[in-house]
Order: C-alpha cells, then sequence, then structure tokens
C-alpha cells in the first residue's frame, strides 16, 4: 500500500509581488482604470477642496480678529416697554469712559430726516439707504477704522460742512476721492475722506459721517448718540459687559442692547460651514459612486481574466493569493483615484485662498482623510469581486477561458 504523499503548500506571496500583480491588472486596462479612479478622484477633491477653503477662511477670520481686536464692545439704544425707540443719554459715551478698565470710547448718533445726494437735483424720494451719522473725532482708532482715502475728521473739520463716506457710500455715489461734494441735508457738504470697509462696525459703511458739533447746528441733530463703541482690556470685556448697560443709561439699563461685534463675524463663519456641509455630503456621494464604479470595474476583470485565474490556480495559487491580488488592485485603483483627488482638491483650495488673499492653509485631516477614505472605497468595492475570482474552480475557468 503506497503512501499519500502530501501537497506542497502554496507560496506565499510578498507584498512586493501583490502590489507588482496588482498594478499589472491597472496597467494592462488604462482606459477603464482612469475612468474608474475618475469618480473616487472627483469626491476626494470636492472633500479635500471644501474642507481647505473652510481652513483657510478660518485661519483669515483669525488674522483679521487678531488684528482687529475682540475687545470691542458695542452699545445701542434699544425700545421702550411700550415699543417706542429708546434714547441714550447725551453723555453716554463720557458715562462709558468712567469705567475702569475702559481704554477708549467713541459714538456716533443717527441724525433723522437727512439723506446724501450727488446732486440737488436728484430725486428726493431715492435716498439709496445712506445713513447720516454724527461721529466723535475719536471713532476711528475706537473701532479700527482706516482711510481709503483722504483724511478723518478733526476739531476743526468737525465744525464745518465737511463729511467722510463709508466705503459702500462712496461707490454708490461714485466718488473714489477726496474734494468731491454731495446734498447732505439740503446742504452741500465737501467730502474730506473715504473710509475703507470697518469688519468690526459695518453699519459705518453705508454711512456719511459729519462732525458732532456741525451736526448740531445746522442738520437738527439733537445730541443723543445712538450707538456707543468701547474698548477695555482683553481679560475685562466679560465683567465691562455686565456693567455697560447701567453705566450708560442708569435710569433705563433695560433699553440698551450690548453685543460683541467680533460674535457676528464668528456667527459668519458659523452660517458658512451649513455650505460646507452640503458640498462635503456632494463630496461623499461622488466617492460612492465612483465606488460603485471600481467594484463594477473590478466584477468586468474576473469575467474576462478567468482564464489567468484558472491558469494560476492549476499552477498552485490558493483562494487566497487570487482573492488578495484582485482585492490589491481595487485598493491600487482607488488609491490611484483617491491621490489625484488630494492633489486636484489641494490646488483647487490654494488657488481659491490666493486668489482672494486668505493664507494657504493645507488641510492635513482632510488629506488623510481623503486618502484613507479612497483606500477603504476600494477595499469594500473590491471585496465581492475578488471573492468571486477566489471561487473559481480551476477546470472551469480554463474551460470558461
Amino acid at each position: 500500500m503506497s503512501a499519500s504523499v502530501a501537497l506542497p503548500r502554496p507560496a506565499r506571496l510578498n507584498p512586493m509581488d501583490l502590489v507588482r500583480a496588482g498594478l499589472t491588472g491597472v496597467v494592462g486596462r488604462p482606459a477603464r482604470a482612469v475612468l474608474s479612479a475618475l469618480g473616487i478622484g472627483i469626491g476626494v477633491a470636492a472633500m479635500v477642496a471644501v474642507l481647505g477653503i473652510s481652513a483657510a477662511s478660518q485661519a483669515k477670520l483669525a488674522d483679521q480678529l487678531n488684528a482687529l481686536g475682540t475687545n470691542l464692545l458695542k452699545v445701542r439704544a434699544g425700545n421702550t416697554l411700550f415699543g417706542a425707540k429708546s434714547k441714550l443719554p447725551v453723555n453716554a459715551v463720557d458715562m462709558a469712559k468712567r469705567i475702569g478698565p475702559v481704554q477708549v470710547a467713541s459714538g456716533t448718533g443717527e441724525v433723522p430726516d437727512c439723506a446724501v445726494y450727488r446732486s440737488d437735483l436728484a430725486d428726493p424720494r431715492a435716498t439709496g439707504g445712506i445713513t447720516v451719522l454724527a461721529a466723535k473725532v475719536d471713532l476711528p482708532g475706537t473701532v479700527g477704522a482706516s482711510l481709503a482715502a483722504g483724511q478723518w475728521l478733526n476739531a476743526a473739520t468737525s465744525k464745518y460742512p465737511a463729511a467722510v463716506l463709508g466705503a459702500k457710500s462712496a461707490q454708490q455715489l461714485g466718488i473714489d476721492h477726496p474734494g468731491a461734494q454731495v446734498y447732505l441735508g439740503k446742504q452741500w457738504f465737501i467730502v474730506v475722506g473715504i473710509l475703507a470697509e470697518v469688519p468690526l462696525a459695518p453699519e459705518l459703511d453705508r454711512a456719511a459721517l459729519v462732525g458732532w458739533d456741525v451736526a448740531g447746528a445746522r442738520l437738527g441733530f439733537d445730541g443723543h448718540p445712538t450707538t456707543v463703541y468701547e474698548r477695555s482690556t482683553e481679560k475685562s470685556v466679560d465683567a465691562v459687559r455686565a456693567v455697560l448697560g447701567q453705566s450708560v443709561n442708569p435710569e433705563h439699563p433695560e433699553e440698551v442692547a450690548v453685543s460683541r461685534p467680533s460674535d457676528a463675524l464668528q456667527a459668519q463663519l458659523a452660517a458658512k460651514s451649513t455650505f460646507l456641509t452640503m458640498f462635503l455630503g456632494l463630496g461623499a456621494v461622488a466617492l460612492l459612486v465612483g465606488g460603485v464604479g471600481v467594484a463594477n470595474t473590478m466584477v468586468i476583470s474576473v469575467l474576462e481574466r478567468r482564464s489567468e485565474i484558472g491558469l494560476r490556480r492549476a499552477l498552485g495559487a490558493g483562494r487566497g493569493q487570487v482573492r488578495l491580488q484582485f482585492l490589491t488592485e481595487a485598493v491600487l485603483l482607488s488609491g490611484l483615484g483617491g491621490l489625484f483627488g488630494v492633489l486636484l482638491g489641494l490646488a483647487v483650495s490654494i488657488g481659491y485662498a490666493l486668489s482672494n488673499d486668505w493664507p494657504a492653509v493645507l488641510p492635513l485631516p482632510a488629506i488623510a482623510a481623503g486618502v484613507g477614505a479612497s483606500m477603504l472605497i476600494g477595499t469594500v468595492a473590491g471585496w465581492f469581486p475578488a471573492s468571486r475570482a477566489a471561487r473559481l474552480p480551476p477546470n472551469a475557468a480554463l474551460v470558461a477561458g
């Protein structure tokens, strides 16, 4: 009775052999591979670009807030218990300055029934939404405003018919340099300066600002500020905020609204995140579609290469080796698409940031997530075709081939 001879165990494929075998399958059908990888690439590019643009936007906002400061508080007159518009006391700005930690304080007062026109022949009903504000001479330093052209009001010009236009007001009136005249409050005022946009006080962008004294003498301004701005030390902002309303209007502190303009900028960024979430969802859908494309490509590849699978099995390759070969091919296909997507997403996000004068930020978590997601998609998409290839019997595969 002859002894049974054990069959030799199939040799194990080392990682480099698997990669070479997988690349051979990918390179052997370049057109199909490119189209399959493109779906993965578009999804990853969308996700990396969105997260990169978001990171650049946040970095820009952080730089902006560091430059402007987050210690500015704004006090506005609210409404009375009966719903009427209340007024801040005439000395509200001086009252704010008396608070210990307050460093600077200034204010503006809205001049009612006063409009600004480029000509005295303009339709009086077409006000254009430009507000006339009486302004203290120390306003720019308090709110962090800068001049795009000309100069700010001083002790002399604040007593005469001189005006400084906000950035959007100047644009609307078609004025880009000092020296022009505007018809303000049915009187001619000369423009001495034009403000750049003021991020922490955007209400100044659509305003024409005149001196406190000339507003009272020529425009019927009653001297009550409508907005008080103050800056304190960073560590005392919350403490000042708690007493500011009672300090500027001791008789009716409930009629005072205190806000922090930097919070509004943060809220704007939070609103943008809603759109970022939507685009991330679209990127995830593109990834899913790309995964279906990879799975389809691998199924077709298994059907076309049954003779190759049968030959390998006949030469001693085990099911696990065949499964690993096709799984590696799917992962490489998705990985190449993910790498292309990362590079494309980075190019889009960096180009967008530079075009908007934002700091270029490399979103490392997004890059890692993009590559990881593409590899995961490849693994999931390639598992069924690889398992199907491993289950093909050698004789059936050779006959079918």
